[in-house]
């Protein structure tokens, strides 16, 4: 079982945002960079301008539960940030789900190596 803190500070994003690779599905964008810790660290955007905050805090949910479920398949010591796409308002737990597999085996820095 991996071990997963949430990435709060806003330089923490920015410097995903400039430095890291992204890859982008079809309900999220999917940023990744090498961290060197012993453990990943996940950061989760929904913009205010996509919903209201229910909805906004629904697809982070679902984020969050795809990410968990899935977190073997993640490499360890990474920082992850999913950014939420107009489309992730409304889609269910599946799209959500299937548009992170979807990315994380496209960054090959986010895929752990078999």
């Amino acid at each position: 079982m991996k071990h997963t803190i949430s990435l709060k500070e806003n330089h923490e994003f920015r410097r995903l945002y400039h430095r890291g690779t992204s890859t982008a599905g079809r309900h999220l964008v999917l940023y990744c960079r090498k961290n060197r810790l012993g453990y990943n660290r996940l950061g989760l955007t929904v913009s205010a301008k996509l919903a209201g905050a229910v909805q906004r805090n629904r697809v982070k949910r679902l984020f969050r539960e795809a990410y968990r479920l899935h977190e073997d398949e993640f490499a360890t010591g990474v920082d992850l940030v999913l950014v939420a796409r107009s489309r992730a308002v409304g889609a269910t737990y599946r799209d959500i789900e299937t548009s992170l597999l979807r990315a994380l085996k496209e960054n090959k820095i986010a895929a752990a190596q078999p």
